[in-house]
């Protein structure tokens, strides 16, 4: 038995407090196109600007997020949760008090990514394979995914209601006193896994669980596919807000439209986890970047009004993070659990990139073209590429040379 899987905590009570800590960790990083307008404007900043900072920080969180994992699977997740919530409260203090674009991409960009990838739902996820039995794990990692949505769901009105109140900058500090609850939180994961999960076979090093991970034709796919999901994540949660109020609409639907988006995000990464356990994943994961080709693909054709951005919202919502859950599932059933929090944090910065490009070339293209419509044709083509690709995933564990009899 592993050491994080000794604890006496009741299942429920895991996974409560492992949705408490995505909640907290994923909601102040889903406000940041609320403070692009008041943040540029300020300041005398182009888009471009806030949009590098952004960038930098989804790329940082992804370089950060296997080296974090290999941390957490060498020393235990909670040591990793305390020192990235306090990265994440740094930054958001840091980040309130610049003025200039060097220190505004050092805190939002750099600080920040590090901290989001140390205290982030993806190490929650990480720990529930070690914690909970494997009947509840597709259930567990639904609801993980879905808390940090409502992390997302309020914080949006939450922020907006502050910087009315406040302004941007007291709005920023109080968001980094309330990251602080997660090393409070942190110690029911304490402990480290010890032993992998499949089993009959040899214990692996982590050198060679990577070189079987990027020698396996169907991880790679999934890494590739994880990569369109991050572009549109990042790309809509940082530009629909502006996006929206380029259309003469009052800013705060565009709140309400990332709010909306976190809703029904918790619908989606609910089910995406009960489905999990019935379907097979990749045929999931086919439809869900289908699906969102076609659902950006009609709101872009239609007339852009309330009506069309709350619909917009509510169906991407959908869509949103329901691919967490298979893109770990098949991960765990390929590989098992020893490595989840390296290996998925490999998948994960394959995502980050995306993030990069989807918010750089938003604000770079938008800046060339004075419109978002490039981007968004790029985003409904880069679906269409994912549900093609996670098609011939095989889900099925590796075989793995047996150790020798003494």
């Amino acid at each position: 038995m592993n050491a994080e899987s000794k604890t006496r905590l009741p299942y429920g009570m895991i996974i409560l407090l492992g949705c408490t800590i995505a909640a907290l960790g994923f909601g102040p990083r889903a406000t940041m196109g609320f403070f692009l307008t008041p943040v540029t404007n300020e300041n005398g900043w182009s888009r471009e600007i806030f949009s590098l900072a952004i960038a930098i920080q989804n790329l940082v969180w992804g370089l950060a997020q296997p080296f974090v994992g290999m941390i957490a699977d060498r020393f235990g997740t909670a040591r990793v949760l305390v020192v990235g919530a306090l990265t994440y409260s740094a930054s958001l203090f840091w980040m309130s008090t610049v003025q200039d674009p060097s220190s505004f991409v050092m805190s939002a960009g750099v600080l920040m990514g590090i901290g989001i990838a140390g205290s982030g739902f993806f190490l929650v996820l990480a720990a529930f394979t070690r914690l909970l039995p494997l009947h509840i794990r597709s259930v567990a990692f639904g609801l993980g995914t879905a808390a940090g949505s409502m992390g997302q769901f309020l914080f949006a009105p939450i922020s907006q209601g502050l910087m009315n109140s406040y302004g941007w900058r007291e709005t920023l500090m109080i968001m980094g006193v309330i990251v602080l609850i997660v090393p409070l939180i942190a110690p029911v994961f304490r402990g480290k896994p010890q032993s992998s999960s499949l089993a009959g076979e040899r214990e692996q090093s982590l050198l060679e669980a990577l070189r079987e991970a990027f020698g396996h034709n169907s991880y790679v796919l999934l890494v590739f596919g994880f990569f369109v999901c991050g572009w549109h994540l990042a790309f809509i949660t940082t530009h629909l807000p502006p996006f929206i109020a380029d259309y003469g609409i009052d800013a705060k639907w565009g709140g309400w439209a990332i709010a909306l988006i976190g809703l029904f995000n918790m619908v989606g990464a609910f089910l995406s986890g009960i489905l999990g356990r019935k379907m097979p994943l990749r045929y999931m994961l086919s439809f869900i970047y289908f699906a969102r080709s076609v659902v950006i693909a009609i709101f872009i054709m239609m007339p852009i009004s309330v009506v069309s951005i709350l619909m917009f919202s509510a169906a991407m919502g959908l869509l949103w993070l329901s691919t967490v859950p298979p893109t770990q599932g098949l991960v765990i059933k390929i590989f098992g659990t020893r490595y989840i929090a390296t290996l998925f944090g490999f998948v994960f910065l394959s995502h980050q990139i995306g993030s990069f490009l989807g918010v750089w070339l938003g604000g770079l293209l938008y800046d060339i073209y004075g419109s978002y419509d490039v981007i968004w044709w790029i985003s409904v083509a880069l679906g269409l590429f994912a549900a093609l690709i996670h098609w011939p995933i095989r889900e099925e564990a590796v075989e793995r040379p047996q150790p020798l009899e003494a």
